[in-house]
C-alpha cells in the first residue's frame, strides 16, 4: 500500500513537472511574440515619427509665402491693431462676391454660373492669390491691395488665368 502511495505521487509529481514545462514553453513563445510585435511597434511609431516630421518640415515650407509669417509685411498693420490683418483682408476680398453677377474682379463672364472667388492666399502686404470658379471652370488671380488706415481695402487685378476644359 505504502508503495502505491508513493508510484501515485511520484506520478502525480511526473505530471506536475510535465504540465510546468509545457506550460512555461507556451508562456515563453507568447513572450517572444509580444517582444517581436512590440519591435514592430517601435519600428511603426518611428516611421510615423519620421513621416510627421517630413509633413511639419513641407507645412512650414508651404508657409513660407503668408502674411502671418512675414514680420516685416505684419509691421505695415502695425498702427491698425489689427488682431489677424490676414483674415480681415480675406474677408473684404469676399465681400466682393455678395455682389449679384460675376466677382468684379473676375475678368471672365461666367459660363455655367456667376464666376466667384473660393480660395484666397494673402502672400504679404501688397499681394494676394485667389481661386475662382463658376462650378464647372476655374482660374486663378493676382491682385495687389491697399489696407487704408481707415480700415478700407482696394483691390487691383495684376493678372488672371482661366484653366481650358479638357
Amino acid at each position: 500500500m505504502k508503495n502505491k502511495i508513493f508510484l501515485y505521487l511520484f506520478v502525480f509529481a511526473a505530471l506536475l513537472a510535465l504540465y510546468q514545462f509545457v506550460a512555461g514553453n507556451k508562456m515563453q513563445d507568447a513572450l517572444n511574440a509580444k517582444n517581436v510585435d512590440i519591435d514592430r511597434l517601435h519600428a511603426e511609431v518611428e516611421s510615423l515619427n519620421d513621416s510627421l516630421l517630413k509633413t511639419q518640415l513641407r507645412v512650414l515650407d508651404m508657409q513660407y509665402f503668408t502674411l502671418e509669417n512675414n514680420d516685416d509685411a505684419l509691421a505695415y498693420y502695425d498702427h491698425l491693431n489689427l488682431e489677424n490683418p490676414s483674415r480681415y483682408i480675406e474677408d473684404k476680398l469676399l465681400e466682393t462676391n455678395e455682389k449679384s453677377g460675376d466677382n468684379p474682379l473676375v475678368p471672365y463672364a461666367g459660363m455655367e454660373s456667376d464666376f466667384k472667388i473660393n480660395k484666397i492666399k494673402v502672400l504679404n502686404h501688397k499681394w494676394i492669390l485667389a481661386d475662382f470658379s463658376d462650378g464647372k471652370y476655374w482660374g486663378d488671380l493676382i491682385i495687389k491691395y491697399e489696407l487704408k488706415d481707415d480700415m478700407s481695402v482696394d483691390f487691383t487685378l495684376l493678372d488672371h488665368l482661366l484653366y481650358a476644359r479638357n
